[in-house]
């Protein structure tokens, strides 16, 4: 089972990316994961052929068992970084990498709701690309950042129930 994660932040001591990079920690042994940068991508612009980046991201996509994405809330919603990956990945529309992909989301805020409209928002955006959105209760992590020790989710009680989704999400996976 391979599980590419993407981290919807590009700020370095991100609690996104500490979420994605405890998530492929401890699931070393059960899956392998792999990470990409939607930093690197450009602008999404329909005029454009998709550039090496682009064409990257969406071959990691369709290597993929499934896709993780941990976002982060700005603003009652998704990163714009994060909806762009999204916009490129999606093309063509209704025919793209995202269609039938398996997707866990969780989602941080450094406020005590840990992104549940972020993460509302990204399954709704998501769901416009006809990728298959885990349906699982929602694994969010409230004042991420005080929950953030050297690079790493600290919360051992979030940590647990973020890693029984996504056992729950490769089995069902694995399942078909």
């Amino acid at each position: 089972m391979h599980l590419l994660c993407l981290s919807g932040s590009l700020r370095a001591a991100s609690a996104s990316s500490a979420v994605v990079a405890t998530l492929c920690e401890r699931l070393h042994g059960v899956a392998t994961t792999s990470r990409f940068d939607i930093g690197a991508l450009p602008h999404y612009n329909a005029d454009l052929e998709p550039p090496q980046a682009v064409l990257a991201l969406k071959s990691e996509i369709a290597a993929a068992d499934g896709l993780v994405i941990v976002t982060p809330e700005y603003n009652y919603s998704v990163p714009g970084v994060l909806k762009n990956a999204i916009d490129w990945a999606s093309r063509p529309a209704y025919a793209s990498v995202l269609k039938d992909k398996p997707v866990f989301v969780a989602s941080v805020s450094g406020g005590a709701l840990g992104g549940v409209r972020a993460q509302s928002h990204l399954k709704y955006i998501l769901a416009g690309t006809l990728a298959r959105v885990f349906v699982w209760q929602e694994v969010i992590v409230p004042h991420a950042n005080t929950k953030v020790v050297d690079g790493r989710l600290a919360d051992e009680a979030i940590t647990a129930f973020l890693l029984d989704g996504i056992r729950a999400f490769i089995g069902s996976i694995a399942r078909g």
